[in-house]
């Protein structure tokens, strides 16, 4: 019998790495059109998504246009934001990075024109706006990289609301198991040097060590495919070139 590792169990999917729809609002994004537009609307609610610890806000616009999208920190009910070219640099505005001035903080950045925002979404985070040169824009994400992305794409200003989440400990295993349970994976992960070697690659031995090179080929069959997949540096080379 060959190693049936949770790799292998996540590409064949099942009930505990599905996500759990009935706990999802509703999409949580930009509206696809008005992008060359000035366009008002009105904060009606803030809401707790379970699943996804990060408020989210119900706005309508001066069309009748809902939509929901990731709250900044510092927005209420009842406040007023801009959305589109020309809107006013505040907090819970959203703007296209083109007219975001270098130096301000922003939040659910979208990666193409259109997308509906796709970085920093998480509470507590933020991107950068670095630089403009020409028809692109430098962000420093939350992870401290640095991005080029096109000027077009519309971002939010503010950082996300719910900072500071992950600052308090959870004390018992049940909060702990309630809390990953909205998620879409599986919890608690088995350490695989922790399992037999029938289990998983990694496992075996009187050691608490995988006792081999743990760089995989990309093109590694799914049971022997954990561990560095494809890497060029690992260890102390790999701490060497972060710094």
């Amino acid at each position: 019998m060959g190693k049936h590792i949770l790799v292998q169990r996540k590409g064949r999917g099942g009930i505990q790495f599905r996500s759990r729809d009935h706990l999802k609002i509703s999409p949580v994004r930009y509206p696809s059109t008005g992008f060359d537009s000035l366009r008002r609307g009105i904060i009606r609610a803030i809401l707790h998504e379970p699943g996804r610890h990060t408020p989210i806000s119900l706005v309508e616009l001066e069309d009748g246009t809902k939509f929901y999208y990731v709250a900044p920190e510092g927005i209420y009910e009842g406040q007023e934001i801009e959305m589109g070219t020309g809107a006013k640099i505040r907090t819970g505005n959203i703007l296209p990075l083109s007219e975001i001035p270098d130096g301000t903080l922003v939040s659910n950045i979208e990666i193409r024109p259109g997308d509906g925002g796709k970085l920093a979404r998480r509470s507590g985070t933020y991107a950068l706006v670095f630089s403009h040169e020409g028809d692109r824009v430098l962000l420093r994400l939350p992870s401290r990289k640095e991005k080029f992305v096109d000027a077009r794409c519309r971002a939010t200003i503010g950082i996300v609301a719910g900072g500071g989440r992950i600052e308090k400990p959870f004390m018992k295993a049940g909060l702990k198991y309630y809390h990953e349970r909205t998620h879409p994976k599986r919890w608690p992960v088995v350490r695989g040097v922790a399992m037999n070697s029938v289990s998983h690659p990694h496992g075996g031995g009187s050691h608490k060590r995988p006792g081999k090179p743990t760089t995989v080929a990309r093109t590694a069959p799914p049971g022997q495919k954990v561990g560095h997949i494809a890497a060029k540096k690992t260890g102390r080379a790999k701490r060497r070139a972060a710094l």
